[in-house]
């Protein structure tokens, strides 16, 4: 079955953004077309995936570019295992 492409996002750069802006979460969300409560969520880490259309918009609103949003690949935490011979 095809998954819908999602952006996983980070929501501290989203508040830092939205406040570096000037905006309330209500204010962002009316200009982004999305509710406040779904901003709240971002921001929190509640949700983490958005949409194209809505990840684009918000990207819009805040004049952002996509690497500010996006969350990076984790670093590894252990070495990889060792190869099989």
């Amino acid at each position: 079955m095809h998954q819908p492409t999602t952006y996983e996002v980070d929501g501290d750069a989203i508040r830092e953004e939205r406040m570096r802006a000037g905006l309330t979460q209500t204010e962002l969300a009316r200009q982004a077309g999305i509710s406040p409560r779904y901003v709240s969520h971002l921001e929190n880490g509640t949700r983490k995936h958005m949409g194209p259309k809505t990840y684009r918009r918000l990207r819009e609103v805040l004049n952002a570019p996509d690497e500010r949003f996006r969350r990076k690949a984790p670093r590894p935490t252990e070495d990889p295992p060792p190869e099989r011979k």
